[in-house]
């Protein structure tokens, strides 16, 4: 996927301001408006000043496209980080919705890499600011949680960043601090209510919830898969044969597993109810990993040797129809 430079294809400054940005679209827009323009490719032209200011015009959009870096250039090779959004506070439907104005558009797979989820246009447009009393939007956000929150529960407290505009009409960022409780059993994806800590009303108006979009830290060991988890738990070429009883660790706390004799490679070995709780519990999965022993010593090598001329009549490779 190609990163796309969206202030490069409206010939702006990434300092330009929203007013700025309103100028070029209009001029560009009457320039490559395919009804219209004689110029070569417009139609395709229009389509990219339409996605560019799709983002751009829009701060919470602006703000997060602007934290990715300004050292990427057109055309590169790109993949977003998986937690590229987290910590940015934004209006709207929130995660799953569609990207509002431009729902529906003809963008590029770098757009809905990027926008296709968690930056919800305003359902009904924006509330008339006439109105003496109306209920404050409610906000939303993504943050990143351990697993180990999701087994025991936690306190926490994070800051988000909220795109703003100044009177010039930059983009910045001022930071949201707040405390909150994870519970037991949360999954990702799940949301997490805040009331009160939306928008404020107007009048007598009722403050709008922050809403936040759990998701996961990548772990060091585990994988999740909605409520079940799994290890790769390396095992010892004998402990693999012969069968043992092991000490492995689980987000809960060391469990004793028994390796059934004769297991192989990518076997997998459940714990019911061990995965993350909920009122249906998922399960924990260990899956075998045979770990040799390195060849690192001349007793070690004198072994492996053994083994060949003890197995000499095994194939690994038979089912592939591989001589020995």
């Amino acid at each position: 996927m190609e990163f796309k430079d969206y202030y490069k294809t409206m010939g702006l400054e990434r300092s330009a301001t929203q007013d700025e940005i309103k100028r070029a679209h209009r001029t560009l827009a009457r320039k490559y408006h395919p009804d219209v323009s004689k110029e070569p490719h417009a139609e395709a032209r229009f389509k990219e000043v339409g996605e560019a200011y799709e983002v751009l015009k829009d701060p919470e959009k602006r703000a997060a496209y602007d934290q990715l870096g300004p050292n990427w250039k057109g055309g590169q090779e790109f993949r977003p980080p998986p937690d590229w959004n987290a910590g940015f506070e934004t209006r709207g439907a929130g995660a799953g919705a569609g990207t509002g104005e431009g729902e529906g558009g003809d963008y590029s797979d770098f757009f809905e890499s990027l926008f296709s989820r968690g930056f919800g246009a305003q359902r009904g447009g924006q509330r008339s600011r006439a109105a003496f009393e109306a209920p404050g939007q409610d906000r939303h956000a993504k943050i990143q949680i351990d697993l180990e929150d999701a087994y025991h529960g936690a306190s926490r407290r994070v800051t988000l960043q909220v795109p703003t505009l100044d009177a010039q009409g930059h983009v910045l960022t001022r930071e949201h601090t707040i405390e909150f409780n994870i519970p037991k059993g949360v999954r990702a994806g799940q949301q997490i209510r805040l009331a009160g800590q939306g928008d404020p009303g107007m009048g007598q108006g009722a403050p709008g919830d922050l809403y936040l979009e759990i998701e996961f830290r990548p772990h060091a060991h585990y994988r999740i898969d909605k409520h079940d988890v799994y290890l790769d738990l390396p095992v010892a070429p004998w402990e693999a044969a012969l069968g043992a009883q092991i000490d492995v660790p689980t987000p809960s706390g060391f469990v004793d597993l028994k390796i059934p004799a004769g297991s192989v490679e990518g076997r997998k070995l459940r714990l019911k109810g061990r995965g993350i709780p909920a009122r249906t519990p998922g399960d924990f999965y260990f899956v075998l990993k045979i770990a040799l022993p390195p060849p690192d010593s001349e007793s070690a090598q004198a072994f492996y040797r053994s083994m060949a001329a003890q197995f000499i009549s095994f194939n690994p490779r038979a089912n592939l129809g591989a001589a020995a």
